[in-house]
């Protein structure tokens, strides 16, 4: 595995918050924010493939389901007012 080194400027607060979390972690400050740095790549990535797939329907896909909704009065309370609409 190749590394890279990025020089980290946190506050101060941040850092030692950083470093207690990482001493009850029993790993290395580097180590710490290492595997921080990795678990939000992967939320993000995750979520943007995520979404991605959930858009890859056509818009006719979506009109074939409205089509299927069957046609009756909205439920007492759920139709949409001007205020919320």
């Amino acid at each position: 595995m190749s590394k890279g080194t990025y020089p980290l400027k946190l506050p101060l607060s941040i850092k030692k918050a950083a470093q207690r979390l990482a001493k009850e972690d029993g790993v290395s400050l580097n180590q710490w924010i290492a595997v921080a740095v990795a678990e939000k790549v992967g939320t993000v990535e995750t979520a943007a493939h995520f979404f991605a797939r959930r858009s890859e329907g056509a818009p006719e896909d979506l009109l074939v389901l409205l089509r299927s909704a069957p046609n009756v009065p909205a439920i007492v309370g759920d139709k949409l007012t001007a205020a919320n609409s």
